[in-house]
């Protein structure tokens, strides 16, 4: 039989088929756990590649070079403003157009190295422009970062906790978001990307991605766990279990949607086309969407049991649901014994009978031919004959 994810996905709604994603929370956590640590061991090791706006620094752009040889921007660099040489830092953008950045110049410097990096590329002067970002410019939009994400960490605590009425899932959805953070920032440092605004703004935009994403799981669970504690049939991780399948392929499907437009951005805009600006926010994008999937799935649900089974009632309702599933199952048990015996004694000439409730019937009469009940003589009437 083909498989059909339409089905699947209709099987894991019914609790049909079921993923144990709440069960194996060692292993999910686990895996999360692991990624953030060798994502923070990267950060350690390499750092991050700040761009100019965070650093300061002066900047040029050579337009419609004749030839794209980074290394002659460095010797240009190096010849005419020797100290700042070594941490010039030079980039393709595009088809034909080189960038260097450097420490900040001085106004002749910036003239002087202007006219070099025009006649070492072949353009006029015009064709090379320049720019400086002051290092206090720089610290104050790092700062200005620094506060916006706070801010809405902050605020999703809030809202979280005002919507679900449950402090648990404000903290098991700021821990995933910690989590998306952690993959992005180590996968920058890896790749060496630079982080400029437009990254931060992709860090921004990940993570309202990555919690509406649990957002909507969350919701299924409050849905699924109304009535859990008045009830035997599940107990609370289960129902959250069943939340979480049934949300899992429209997770799926809204990841899959969303990758395919920034996929392409990323490796046809960016990397084919040399967009700079395009790349930053990209990668932020791809990386933290799939994180973001992970975590609401993976993450954000096994946290919330975790957290919500220190609560006194949540043990006592999983007493509950477990005592009546033994009571169950003895009693299946016992009318399951009771069917065998029943089939055991058919053909001899005693059978005893044990009821489905687990109450055993009195032992039957033997059914032998000198056992049949008599049946009643006819006494003839006295007197005579006819």
């Amino acid at each position: 039989m083909a498989f059909s994810f339409a089905r699947f996905g209709n099987d894991l709604y019914t609790g049909k088929r079921s993923v144990d994603v709440v069960g194996r929370w060692r292993t999910w956590l686990g895996i999360g756990v692991g990624i953030i640590l060798v994502s923070v061991l990267i950060l350690l090791l390499k750092g991050l590649n700040p761009g100019i706006e965070f650093r300061g620094g002066s900047e040029f752009r050579i337009s419609d070079a004749k030839t794209l040889e980074q290394s002659l921007a460095t010797e240009i660099v190096g010849d005419v403003v020797p100290q700042a040489g070594e941490q010039a830092r030079v980039s393709v953008i595009g088809q034909n157009s080189i960038r260097v950045q450097t420490e900040r110049l001085t106004n002749d410097q910036t003239d002087e190295l202007r006219g070099a990096l025009a006649d070492g590329y072949g353009v006029e002067a015009s064709g090379v422009t320049s720019s400086f970002v002051g290092a206090s410019w720089g610290a104050d939009i790092t700062g200005k970062a620094i506060t916006a994400l706070l801010t809405f960490l902050v605020l999703v605590a809030l809202v979280i906790t005002i919507y679900f009425r449950a402090w648990q899932m404000a903290v098991a959805a700021l821990l995933a978001l910690v989590h998306d953070l952690a993959i992005t920032a180590g996968v920058y440092s890896l790749t060496g990307f630079e982080v400029t605004p437009a990254t931060v703004i992709g860090f921004l935009t990940i993570l309202g991605y990555s919690l509406y994403d649990t957002v909507v799981v969350f919701d299924k669970v409050r849905e699924n766990t109304a009535h859990v504690m008045s009830s035997t049939r599940r107990t609370y991780s289960e129902a959250v279990n069943l939340a979480v399948n049934q949300t899992l392929v429209r997770s799926i499907n809204t990841s899959v949607v969303a990758l395919l437009p920034v996929g392409s951005i990323l490796f046809i805009g960016a990397l084919l086309l040399g967009a700079g600006t395009l790349r930053d926010i990209s990668l932020a994008l791809f990386v933290g969407i799939l994180a973001g999937t992970f975590s609401s799935v993976f993450i954000a649900p096994p946290l919330l049991v975790l957290l919500k089974r220190r609560e006194p009632a949540i043990l006592e309702q999983e007493a509950r649901v477990h005592k009546a599933r033994e009571s169950a199952a003895r009693a299946r048990a016992a009318q399951e014994r009771g069917e065998e015996l029943v089939t055991a004694g058919a053909g001899t000439p005693t059978a005893t009978v044990v009821s489905g409730a687990g109450r055993s019937a009195a032992a039957e009469r033997p059914t032998g031919p000198r056992n049949q009940p008599k049946r009643a003589s006819r006494q003839r009437p006295s007197g005579r004959k006819r």
